[in-house]
């Protein structure tokens, strides 16, 4: 039978790894429902207002990952360039940043047209809403259609107000025929972890 000393140690030693969790996973999504902006908003006749808007990327929505759920970004085709970017609303140390993707709700792969969108994107965090000034957090150079994750987790240690998505398609390409010809604001759903100064 353990002894009462045996059972205090065990607690304590639980209860410090359950601060440390607690710790690790206790960064609030400090991008819910602040302001945010996009390049090239789709427009469709007879879709209600706010289908395709930039704010759907910060709604807390993610059940919803097609073009006319209201719950993601969508932006026009034929743009070789496609920016989207929220307004923290104060300067926070960033800790992580997480992307949902534009699927349609069909399994995400080789197979799925919106791997090929994604692919190359860039995430900057910036005390402006210009890319020059921020900080590079992450630029797809390792994924392919087969690979790129519908969820994007990027760990980015820094500190700023604006978290920025930028999608580039020089013209004419010089990148792999698995890439769009075209870049796009796709975003179901962009999370930031983090804590306020």
């Amino acid at each position: 039978m353990a002894s009462f000393k045996q059972f205090t140690n065990t607690m304590l030693c639980f209860c410090s790894v359950f601060a440390a969790l607690h710790i690790i996973h206790g960064f609030e999504n400090i991008a819910l429902n602040k302001p945010t902006y996009q390049s090239n908003e789709f427009e469709y006749h007879g879709a209600p207002a706010g289908t395709f808007d930039s704010s759907n990327a910060v709604d807390g929505l993610k059940g919803d990952l097609s073009a006319f759920g209201g719950q993601c970004v969508i932006s026009k085709n034929g743009f070789n360039d496609s920016t989207w970017w929220v307004n923290l609303k104060s300067i926070y140390s960033i800790h992580e940043i997480r992307i949902y993707y534009r699927t349609d709700n069909a399994p995400w792969g080789p197979t799925n047209g919106y791997t090929a969108r994604f692919l190359g994107f860039y995430v900057y965090v910036s005390n402006t809403t210009k890319i020059l000034d921020g900080h590079l957090c992450f630029h797809d150079t390792i994924y392919n259609n087969a690979t790129i994750p519908a969820i994007a987790n990027i760990t980015c240690s820094v500190y700023g107000q604006y978290v920025i998505y930028y999608n580039h398609r020089p013209q004419p390409s010089s990148y792999s025929d698995q890439y769009s010809p075209f870049a796009h604001n796709e975003l179901c759903e962009v999370e930031v972890y983090g804590t306020f100064l």
